[in-house]
């Protein structure tokens, strides 16, 4: 398992694409989590994606899904960033 924290945050844009590459491989073989508030990059290499608000699992699911037609409306407020 790979625990990955805003891994591309400060690289610039050739090195976070190398980083997504690599993550993209990686994906086959190990469970990843990654946090991230950069929905463009949860969207590219992300296969499932949760939404949690306060320490709380507000919705869950998959990352095609959760991003074009969310459940909840934090999760909805938060794509659409109305907050965050």
């Amino acid at each position: 398992m790979l625990l990955l924290d805003e891994p591309t945050s400060a690289l610039d844009p050739i090195a976070t694409l190398k980083i997504e590459d690599l993550l993209g491989e990686l994906k086959k073989k190990y469970t990843m989590v990654l946090v991230t508030h950069n929905m463009s990059q949860a969207a590219r290499i992300s296969d499932d994606s949760m939404f949690m608000y306060l320490g709380e699992l507000v919705e869950s699911g998959r990352t095609g899904t959760l991003f074009t037609t969310p459940k909840d409306p934090r999760t909805e407020a938060y794509l659409t960033g109305k907050f965050g």
